[in-house]
């Protein structure tokens, strides 16, 4: 079993330099093999800097997602998480937007300017691997861990191992 507190410290992510693909370029819904090297050539990069991920934008130059989880920020206690119309939709994502409705916490769906994250309290990723993992740093941008990430951490913890 993972330690939450552990955890509540957050990862640190740097600002990818390549973007999420334009929808009309590329299958942007499906785990397409293409698509990874640029999340791979990202993470590494990232990695070689010291960072867990890195956070990628689209080719809008929007807040998309990282190299293979997407991110959520809150504020005034709703979430806000990129619009997936440029990256995978994936289960954990649905499955996260699902446990915070349920909890009746606000989820907005929305475009999300890189600058707009500086007005964010808390930035948490979610997928597969990552399952719920809190952020506190994305670049230049800063987040305090708190009760949305940790109840979700906890949330998502106990619908898939039940």
């Amino acid at each position: 079993m993972f330690d939450t507190n552990e955890k509540m410290r957050g990862i640190r992510l740097d600002i990818a330099d390549y973007r999420r693909p334009d929808p009309l370029t590329a299958p942007c819904h499906a785990k397409a093999a293409g698509l990874y090297m640029i999340c791979t050539i990202s993470k590494h990069r990232a990695e070689r800097k010291g960072y867990a991920d890195a956070l990628m934008l689209d080719w809008q130059g929007r807040v998309a997602e990282c190299t293979g989880a997407n991110v959520f920020f809150t504020k005034d206690g709703t979430i806000h998480t990129p619009i997936a119309d440029c990256f995978l939709d994936g289960i954990t994502r649905r499955t996260v937007i699902d446990l915070a409705e349920r909890r009746r916490i606000g989820v907005v769906q929305r475009r999300i300017m890189p600058e707009e994250m500086a007005g964010f309290n808390e930035c948490f990723i979610c997928g597969t691997g990552a399952e719920v993992t809190p952020v506190s740093e994305a670049g230049p941008y800063r987040f305090t861990p708190g009760n949305i990430s940790r109840t979700l951490i906890e949330d998502y913890t106990a619908e898939v191992r039940r």
